[in-house]
């Protein structure tokens, strides 16, 4: 069971903030001043089990370190499956229990880590939306990072020229987003969520690391000047800014639904949620 959303209350106030800039009134957009990070929650021992029976009882932390070295592995695995042959999406109502996937030829000299299941990925927000989103995955990446979701154990199965992978329905707030978490699990490139979330400079996103996120967070001039590039980029139009917001709430509100407590990820996110509002601040006072 995956962890439900709360009702996040509206309120408008970044007076606390050291780049801030007058509150806008009451009339205009409002959002919550921070989004809260859940109380942390450890990833289940037995989930990990599941996934890979010879990492039972072994540390966490030597499983995620593990998990980085043999990513590339993985992603080459991701890159062999026949995508003419993964369906983007089926009905949800009439998902199939498993789904046959020829592999292609590696294309380097990496050594594929296949896929052991394939998410079904639907929205938990509305009862209307009958499609799921089809998207491999390593049943370990997911049970070392995301605390909410069940045991699945390695189910794969297949000849030497195609996969059979069991396909699991998973419903969370926003399909969407998943798909930049689902990168993110693999290669942890914080540039690319920031990128996914709304326009930033090319030079601030070049080699971004978590002590960059951690020290921008602490510099007043930086956020500000982050901030003033993202009103430029989007026209200094407040419709703009809040569908850039909406991204940045989808994606919290995905990472909180699986349990994701990777810190690197919330620092990212507090980062761009202390620059949107920001950018919002700056819009009012220009109109």
């Amino acid at each position: 069971m995956l962890h439900q959303i709360p009702p996040q209350p509206i309120a408008f106030n970044r007076s606390s903030s050291a780049h801030a800039r007058p509150a806008p009134p009451a009339s205009s957009v409002k959002l919550p001043e921070h989004l809260t990070r859940p109380q942390f929650v450890e990833v289940s021992p037995a989930a990990i089990a599941a996934a890979a029976p010879d990492l039972a009882n072994v540390p966490l932390d030597y499983v995620r370190r593990r998990l980085r070295s043999e990513a590339p592995q993985m992603m080459a695995g991701l890159s062999s499956l026949a995508p003419s042959h993964i369906p983007k999406t089926l009905p949800r109502s009439h998902l199939p229990p498993s789904l046959s996937i020829p592999i292609r030829a590696p294309s380097s000299a990496v050594q594929p880590t296949y896929p052991t299941h394939v998410l079904a990925v639907s929205s938990s927000k509305s009862s209307h939306d009958s499609q799921a989103t089809m998207v491999p995955i390593h049943s370990l990446m997911l049970a070392a990072q995301c605390a909410h979701l069940p045991e699945l154990r390695t189910g794969r199965a297949g000849l030497s020229h195609s996969l059979q992978l069991p396909v699991i329905p998973m419903s969370i707030p926003s399909p969407a987003a998943f798909t930049v978490l689902h990168a993110f699990m693999y290669d942890h490139r914080l540039d690319r969520v920031l990128k996914h979330l709304f326009p930033l400079p090319p030079n601030f996103l070049a080699n971004m690391s978590h002590s960059a996120v951690r020290a921008t967070q602490q510099s007043p001039q930086t956020l500000h000047q982050l901030s003033l590039f993202l009103c430029d980029a989007s026209s200094c139009d407040l419709q703009k800014l809040t569908t850039h917001a909406s991204h940045v709430r989808d994606l919290w509100q995905d990472m909180v639904s699986l349990g994701m407590f990777n810190v690197e990820l919330w620092d990212t996110i507090d980062l761009a949620w202390d620059v949107l509002i920001g950018a919002m601040n700056l819009a009012v006072m220009r109109k």
